[in-house]
């Protein structure tokens, strides 16, 4: 990937952290877990190793990094105390690209071990970074047991060849030309396979992998409503104030794709590594985007679009800056998301949207 589009977060210590503004991230991770737990189980009954090998791929940094970890642990410790039998050791490999930052991770793992003890006694808990893209091989051959991978896979290894015409949008929107629609899809298409490819070459016979990304309900992608629209709106104010010139939007578009179900499925057994345990689209209550504590403490009254439009402006910040000041330079972030934010609060207060779109798909390797 272009190193420029490298979809990294913000780090912990940035004042617009990713670890500070992915609660929504948390919550639906919380909503898979029964998924995860199922995956788990079914597992356990095919293989009883004295060392699970977990991976999740796209990390991240700050307190959504080990939630999962602690429910595949906390699933398999269950098991085990009431069979009365002894309770592996895991392996624990965190991977996120280069750019993450592993360093707070690192410094988070005592506290999480610690926790472990605390919850369950001594529990062999190893725990590794791994570097690098999950679109490039990443483990060595048949070891991985279980794999995990939530709000990553959406990201594309580049932007998709042949969406110059794409003006004034960021990405797909409905106003968007034909072929934009297919082009993104035939890119998320082919890094969806090289995925399934990579990591069937990691997992052991019968591993389990529970998969959660952004996704749209309607097969049409123009019938959809895509909140970077509001991003794209947003961009567009600056060139209208002579603080962005509109040769710099045009050929800015995101590397971003929100499949739908029918994709996914067709591109899991056409690629035919996997079988599908479970697919389902995951409607999630946005409120939690457009609320934190602060707001739930204070009266706001007519002022609560506003603070939840910065609030909203804030998670976007968190994920986008980077990529943002990549293409425009960091001058325009200030102001840009001062209009993301003004655009949102105007658009909620008019329409709130309830739901966000995921997928989780569960997958046993054949």
């Amino acid at each position: 990937m272009d190193e420029a589009m490298v979809p990294r977060m913000n780090a912990v210590d940035h004042e617009f952290s990713y670890a500070n503004n992915s609660i929504f991230q948390k919550l639906v991770i919380s909503k898979v877990t029964p998924i995860i737990e199922e995956s788990i189980k079914n597992l356990f009954r095919e293989t009883r190793p004295t060392c699970i090998k977990v991976a999740d791929l796209g990390c991240s940094s700050g307190p959504n990094t080990f939630h999962t970890i602690s429910q595949v642990i906390h699933t398999i410790h269950g098991i085990c105390k009431r069979q009365q039998s002894e309770l592996p050791e895991f392996e624990v490999l965190l991977n996120d690209l280069t750019e993450n930052d592993f360093n707070s991770v690192f410094k988070s793992v005592p506290d999480f071990i610690e926790r472990l003890k605390e919850e369950k006694g001594e529990v062999g808990c190893y725990v590794g970074g791994v570097a690098g893209s999950f679109y490039d091989r990443l483990f060595p051959t048949r070891s991985l047991h279980f794999v995990h991978s939530s709000y990553a896979l959406h990201w594309l290894t580049k932007l998709p060849v042949g969406i110059e015409n794409n003006k004034g949008n960021v990405y797909m929107a409905r106003t968007s030309p034909p072929n934009v629609f297919k082009a993104y899809a035939d890119q998320f298409r082919k890094d969806f396979t090289n995925f399934l490819s990579l990591r069937s070459k990691e997992m052991i016979p019968q591993g389990r992998m529970v998969l959660t990304f952004m996704a749209r309900k309607n097969a049409d992608p123009s019938k959809d409503d895509y909140c970077w629209e509001l991003v794209a709106k947003s961009i567009v104010d600056l060139v209208e104030q002579g603080v962005v010139k509109e040769a710099d939007v045009d050929s800015f578009n995101l590397p971003f794709y929100t499949p739908c179900k029918e994709e996914v499925a067709e591109i899991v057994e056409r690629e035919g590594s996997f079988g599908i345990n479970d697919l389902q689209v995951l409607e999630v209550d946005a409120v939690p985007l457009y609320t934190n504590e602060k707001l739930r403490n204070k009266e706001l009254g007519s002022n609560i679009y506003v603070q939840m439009g910065e609030n909203i402006a804030n998670n976007f910040r968190a994920v986008l800056e980077p990529i943002v000041c990549s293409h425009f330079g960091d001058a325009i972030i200030e102001r840009l998301f001062i209009r993301v934010a003004t655009n949102v609060a105007e658009t909620l207060s008019s329409t709130m949207p309830r739901k966000i779109v995921n997928i989780v798909v569960s997958l046993t390797k054949m």
